[in-house]
Order: C-alpha cells, then sequence, then structure tokens
C-alpha cells in the first residue's frame, strides 16, 4: 500500500530536523574546539616556551605516490624547533598497521636525515589516532607537559583532548597546505572534532594499546 502524502511530508520533515541537528551538533563541537584552544596555540617561534619534549603527530610520507606536503611541512618544523632550542627531544606518533605502513620510522628517519641525532627520538608505534598519541605521550612514556606539532586545525583537536584529560600541551603549528587537499583535510577535520568531543566529555575512550610504561629518559645529548 503506497504511503499517503502526509506520512511521506512527516518522515522528509523528520529526516530533515534530523540531519540538521546533526550538522548544528559538529559545527558547535567545531567552534568549541577551536575556541578553547587558541590561545595554547603559539605561532610566534621566539616567545614559545622551550620544552623537553615535543609531540610530533604521524601522517604518511607519501600520497599518491608523491611526497605528502603535510608530513614534510611537519617534520621541517620540528627540526626548526629543535635548533632553535625549543625542544630536547622527540615522540614521534603513528601508524603502523601494516610492515609497508610505517609513519614512525618514516618520521625519523626524515628527522635524522635533517640533523636530528636518534638519541633525540622517540618512536611510538600504536599512534592509530590522535588521541591514541596524546594519551600514549603520558601514560607510556611518561610526559604530562609537552608540544604539540602539526598543522593548526590538526593543533587544535589533539589541544582538546589533551586538556580534557589534564594534560599541560601547547602547540606550535606547522604551515598548513593550500589547494584542494588542504580543504579535503580542512573538511574532515569537523567531524573529527566532533569524534573528539563525544571521545573525550561522553564515551571516555582510551588508547587502543595503553601499552606498559616506557618513560623517556632524557639523553645527554639532548641539547
Amino acid at each position: 500500500m503506497p504511503l499517503s502524502r502526509r506520512l511521506l511530508r512527516r518522515i522528509f520533515i523528520s529526516t530533515g530536523i534530523a540531519c540538521l541537528t546533526v550538522f548544528s551538533a559538529a559545527l558547535l563541537c567545531d567552534r568549541w574546539v577551536a575556541s578553547s584552544t587558541t590561545s595554547h596555540i603559539h605561532r610566534d617561534i621566539n616567545t614559545l616556551p622551550a620544552h623537553d619534549i615535543a609531540l610530533v603527530l604521524g601522517a604518511n610520507p607519501l600520497t599518491q605516490g608523491r611526497p605528502n606536503l603535510f608530513f614534510t611541512s611537519r617534520i621541517d618544523t620540528a627540526a626548526t624547533l629543535y635548533s632553535s632550542g625549543k625542544v630536547r627531544h622527540f615522540i614521534v606518533s603513528g601508524d603502523n598497521h601494516t610492515v609497508e605502513y610505517d609513519e614512525p620510522t618514516a618520521m625519523h628517519d626524515a628527522l635524522i636525515s635533517r640533523g636530528i641525532p636518534a638519541s633525540s627520538i622517540t618512536l611510538d608505534y600504536a599512534g592509530f589516532r590522535t588521541l591514541d598519541s596524546v594519551l600514549r605521550a603520558r601514560d607510556v612514556f611518561g610526559q604530562s607537559r609537552f608540544i604539540i606539532i602539526s598543522q593548526e586545525f590538526h593543533c587544535a583537536r589533539a589541544l582538546f583532548i589533551a586538556h580534557a584529560n589534564n594534560i599541560d600541551a601547547i602547540a606550535y603549528p606547522a604551515p598548513d597546505i593550500r589547494g584542494k587537499a588542504g580543504l579535503t583535510v580542512r573538511a574532515r577535520e569537523t567531524l573529527a572534532r566532533t569524534l573528539a568531543v563525544l571521545d573525550t566529555h561522553i564515551l571516555n575512550t582510551a588508547p587502543h594499546f595503553p601499552g606498559p610504561p616506557e618513560p623517556i629518559q632524557l639523553a645527554a645529548t639532548d641539547h
């Protein structure tokens, strides 16, 4: 029996209201993450407080067989902080779900190629999500105060997660990537921020692999 026009109209209106509600909630989460973290993002290296530890968030070193500009930008920024004496030691945290896909090792090798000693780099192979990377920096590597390095839109979400878990983090953003790639990533970020709000304020999500403690011992060569 075909649906009546009245019922179809009700379904259409209800669906529209539900979509509008979800869209509005996502925008509110996006603005909450941005507004609550902006004062903790330092854009001037001269006024950036020095820290022992910086957390470099992972990215695929290649995209469609070509160098990933997000990855290169983060590595260059990390190297700049090290050479400027703002950071002594890095945690490079990313995904390593297969032998062929290994973000932490790629970051490690890229930093070494820029003159960072291996003793100043700790690899976190279980940074599957930003939440994992941030919480494991504290729970596994014993760090509750550090600088986050990524693009600014990503830094905001990482800071939101850190502060919701009482981690004293600030961020120094790598240059953003313009063009189509940047727009696509930024659109996805709105959804990721909504999930970050759910993870930290409703679900109380823990890292996928909490791992045994492996506290970082700063080497004498860590300047």
